[in-house]
């Protein structure tokens, strides 16, 4: 769950790299000592509630390359619809589900993979219920103030058809542009999402 803004100033913008690693994650950069492990690298654990899915993507640029030096945050909420977080007043969450995770994507071929479980649904401020769906973070050289997005899940054609958000969204291709599609790896579901910062079909991002 994205936290209450409303009670602090807001700080200028600045570019956040091409050094954001060596702050968030200095192990992943061969910085050792800092701390015993870099935060947000794991969301699961053995009692973790929930089916099993794999997230992976790349980001690509305006002209088509992969952007080497993002760094991508990934909230959700856990199998019942609940997040993990001080703000959640509808229950109490899978205390064994991080709900946040952070990611350097690879310098070698530019792809960022979350072992995660397929969220519940949530209500949505206006009425209704919400898809399952990430909610996506990117930040990298050149991006001053982080891009938000989502992504909802190829095989949750129903529920993603009266999603509040999505619906708000009028062209198809560009709504197309959240949803992941499916596939399968050992036996486990992989939801593929590029994300396209420029250009034709870029991906919808959330003014958050």
């Amino acid at each position: 769950m994205v936290q209450r803004l409303d009670y602090l100033k807001e700080s200028p913008s600045q570019t956040a790299g091409p050094y954001v690693h060596i702050g968030t994650n200095p192990n992943w950069v061969e910085i050792t000592g800092v701390w015993r492990e870099d935060l947000g690298l794991v969301l699961v654990g053995p009692e973790t509630v929930g089916e099993r899915i794999l997230v992976e993507g790349r980001i690509i640029d305006g002209s088509g390359a992969l952007v080497r030096d993002a760094l991508v945050e990934i909230w959700q909420a856990d199998a019942a619809g609940l997040y993990n977080s001080p703000a959640e007043t509808r229950g109490t969450a899978d205390r064994a589900f991080a709900g946040w995770a952070r990611q350097p994507v690879s310098e070698a071929d530019g792809l960022f993979r979350f072992e995660t479980i397929r969220p519940g649904r949530v209500p949505f401020p206006g009425g209704g219920l919400q898809a399952p769906h990430v909610t996506v973070w990117i930040v990298a050289r050149g991006i001053n103030l982080g891009l938000h997005t989502r992504l909802y899940f190829g095989d949750e054609a129903e529920a993603n058809s009266v999603d509040p958000l999505l619906n708000r969204i009028p062209d198809p291709a560009r709504r197309a542009t959240l949803v992941a599609p499916r596939t399968e790896r050992d036996g486990m579901p992989v939801f593929t999402f590029d994300i396209l910062l420029q250009g034709d079909g870029e991906t919808v991002f959330l003014d958050m």
